[in-house]
């Protein structure tokens, strides 16, 4: 029943319990009238609102009690006309059936303008297959405004929030986006994984004029665009970026302004702060700390262009100025940045002034790529003794930084560098006040701990039984598992008793399915202690020890071995010790103090991804202290395709192990003991091969990161490093390695 709340000459308030009653009530509002939602669960509502409000009487879709209406299951919203304002709403626990989740139109002829969202949360609505693109915001008509909501945890393809220039209707719009909360979004490994963009190259020789500021970008990490500008005349002002991997990028478009926004990185790996490319933008009052990106994910670079470009490439950096900016400890300043034959137009007309570097370790931040004349450098400041190849616009000082009330740093000496009266927009400033912020947390160890003792199942039955978090310790003996160890959780397993020595654990755990642990969504898995063997598995081809789900998976997943022992990996070949899915990825795979012995297939087998679009399976592989030995194919195969440069990994190192007798085995068909393709830093380092396969690395991108040093290779052939794109000369360090018979 339709509930009219406060009836009046004017206006109505109505509250509908049904979409029925809402589809009645939407088709004949007024200027003025509010519509509100009951409190509730609303599933698979197909939200529609096209109706005409004033400025001074706009029409109001909200929930009765803000926060109070959850839509679920596959919920939108979309709405058309003049003077709208929705807030209040949660959408959770689903995804789109649509494009996006949020469209400001009902279709490409019928599109909002005047209207507002606010105070909306949207919360891990993700497709489940991690590779379907669909959006969360899409900004349609002109002089919109999104502002206090919510955007947290999108986890598949697609932008998170975009404003659409694909009509004269909707350029020039002069929308607003601000004091938004944009929330933690992981690793997606591809490309497609922007928090904001606004524009597209198609259309990026048109204006915007879209202001975003005051917003908070929080561990915005799903790829090397954090913003990506492809419009002409925005302002991006005022917003923080903590610990968020990439970049603010003016990617296409000209006369942009960037000022006073906040890069906090506090040392993490491929946080960065501004990159430049295209004509007529000013870079002022910019603060950057902590940013430790390198080449296109700096702190701050200035790229090269392509001559004469076409729209969708690199266009010329001209008549930018760039000035009172502030970097402090952040590792990488890239001036003609992605030079190579195709991008060989160097800045020109440009300005880099009253600007203020200072690194604790005095190190020289920057990097120059190509011919910089065409950058006039004047008044900047440097730590003295800090290194400089660019000389002329830079004076050596003494700095003595100190953190003012904003929590920023400033140096005593002077008013170079970036305003005294900078506001920093805080979290708690931004999004709404009735929703949670997410804090970092380690999957593991959080939980309680179970005792588990030897027999049939029992780690089976444990495993079913315990939360995210837990541990379980593992009492000696041995354990059989006669089901597939399906983990949906992150999990700790381990011997009760301490071990040091792999070979010495006494805890045993066989297994009779074609694997013994199966990572699922939302699994992470931390193995401690054990001994494992493949001695009742199945005779069957393609076994493993812990496989990822075959299907798609949405959270990025941990892998953590310690102290362990694996053997009798070989009852058929290609057995696996970790075996991986299209579509799946891990944040972090760790091997530590583990022996591996006898395996007739691959002990990381992480190519999967093989449509050469950039994708991949794992971001940070790390193996230490180990020993792998009789093992037939190689140690690690990982593979990143296709020459896409959206992407910080894969990241991939070895360090003081053993290898004995990798990848001879007859049906290694890469004949390697290591093979590398696409992985963007690596490094093999400490490390003895005996009677093993070459280590095989195929550079396919960028200017990746390879370091193959002081390792002993006996009866072993030394390192093959290759690059398969790029005309430039090899850039792989490889020294102090030692080569025996």
């Amino acid at each position: 029943m339709i509930t009219v709340l406060s009836p009046s000459a004017y206006s109505k308030d109505y509250l509908v319990t049904s979409k029925k009653e809402y589809n009645k009530v939407s088709k004949s509002v007024k200027a003025g009238d509010v519509i509100r939602l009951r409190d509730g669960i609303w599933k698979d509502f197909d939200i529609r609102l096209e109706a005409k409000g004033t400025k001074d009487k706009p029409i109001v879709l909200t929930a009765e009690t803000k926060g109070g209406v959850i839509l679920v299951g596959q919920s939108s919203l979309r709405f058309a006309g003049e003077y709208l304002h929705i807030s209040g709403l949660v959408f959770k626990d689903g995804y789109t059936p649509r494009s996006s989740v949020i469209e400001y139109r009902i279709n490409k002829d019928r599109l909002a303008n005047n209207s507002r969202v606010s105070e909306v949360v949207i919360d891990s609505y993700n497709n489940p297959e991690r590779y379907e693109t669909d959006f969360w915001v899409m900004m349609y008509g002109k002089n919109n405004r999104f502002d206090h909501n919510h955007l947290i945890g999108k986890r598949n393809k697609g932008v998170t929030m975009a404003v659409r220039l694909n009509s004269a209707a909707s350029q020039e719009n002069h929308h607003r986006i601000d004091h938004n909360y944009f929330g933690p979004r992981p690793i997606l490994g591809s490309n497609g994984g922007e928090t904001l963009r606004i524009g597209t190259s198609h259309y990026s020789l048109s204006n915007s004029f879209t202001v975003v500021e005051n917003n908070y970008f929080d561990r915005t990490n799903g790829e090397l665009e954090i913003i990506s500008v492809k419009a002409g005349k925005n302002i991006i002002r005022n917003n923080t970026f903590f610990e968020a991997r990439g970049t603010l990028t003016l990617r296409h478009g000209n006369g942009n302004l960037l000022e006073g926004n906040i890069f906090l990185g506090n040392g993490k790996d491929h946080t960065g702060g501004l990159r430049v490319i295209n004509a007529d933008h000013i870079v002022r009052n910019n603060y950057m700390e902590g940013l430790k990106g390198y080449r296109f994910g700096g702190a701050l670079v200035v790229m090269n262009g392509v001559p004469n470009s076409p729209i969708n490439r690199y266009h010329q950096v001209k008549n930018t100025i760039i000035e009172n900016n502030t970097l402090v400890n952040s590792d990488h300043i890239q001036l003609a940045a992605g030079s190579d034959k195709e991008r060989s137009a160097v800045p020109v007309g440009s300005k880099f002034q009253d600007n203020l570097i200072y690194n604790e370790d005095k190190r020289n931040s920057f990097t120059v790529y190509d011919d910089i004349s065409g950058i006039d450098f004047e008044s900047n400041l440097i730590k003295k003794g800090t290194p400089n190849e660019i000389g002329e616009g830079f004076k050596s000082v003494n700095l003595t930084l100190k953190r003012a009330s904003n929590g920023l740093l400033y140096p005593k000496e002077t008013s170079k560098g970036v305003s005294s009266s900078l506001k920093v927009t805080h979290k708690d400033a931004t999004g709404v006040t009735w929703y949670s912020k997410p804090s970092e947390t380690s999957p593991f160890d959080t939980g309680k701990t179970y005792d588990v003792h030897p027999g049939e199942d029992t780690l089976y039955d444990a495993v079913q039984s315990a939360k995210a978090g837990d541990i379980l310790y593992l009492n000696p003996g041995t354990y059989t598992a006669t089901k597939l160890i399906a983990l949906s959780k992150p999990l700790t397993i381990r011997s009760k008793v301490p071990v040091e020595n792999p070979e010495e654990s006494k805890v045993k755990i066989l297994f009779e399915r074609t694997a013994l642990f199966e990572i699922a969504d939302g699994g992470s898995l931390k193995l401690y202690g054990l001994l494992i063997s493949g001695e009742d598995a199945p005779d069957s081809v393609g076994n493993a020890v812990i496989r990822t789900s075959k299907y798609s998976m949405l959270q990025n997943y941990h892998l953590i071995i310690k102290n362990s022992h694996f053997v009798n990996l070989d009852k058929n070949r290609s057995f696996d010790l970790l075996k991986v899915a299209p579509g799946t990825m891990a944040d972090q795979i760790s091997i530590e103090n583990t022996y591996v012995d006898t395996v007739s297939g691959t002990i990381l087998k992480l190519d999967q991804e093989r449509d050469d679009y950039g994708r991949y399976n794992a971001e940070y592989v790390d193996i230490s202290g180990s020993r792998f030995t009789n093992i037939q194919g190689p140690l690690i195969s990982f593979y990143r395709g296709g020459t896409d440069e959206s992407t910080f990994g894969p990241h991939f190192s070895l360090r003081t192990s053993l290898l004995g007798k990798v990848g001879r085995g007859k049906k290694n068909g890469l004949n390697a003991s290591i093979f590398l393709h696409g992985v963007q830093v690596s490094r093999i380092a400490n490390t003895v091969f005996k009677d093993s396969q070459v280590i095989r690395v195929e550079h396919t991108v960028g200017e990746p990161v390879t370091q193959i040093v002081g390792n002993k290779f006996q009866r072993t052939s030394g390192p093959t490093v290759s690059e398969l794109y790029s005309l430039k000369k090899n850039t792989a360090v490889i020294k102090d390695n030692e080569e025996s018979q």
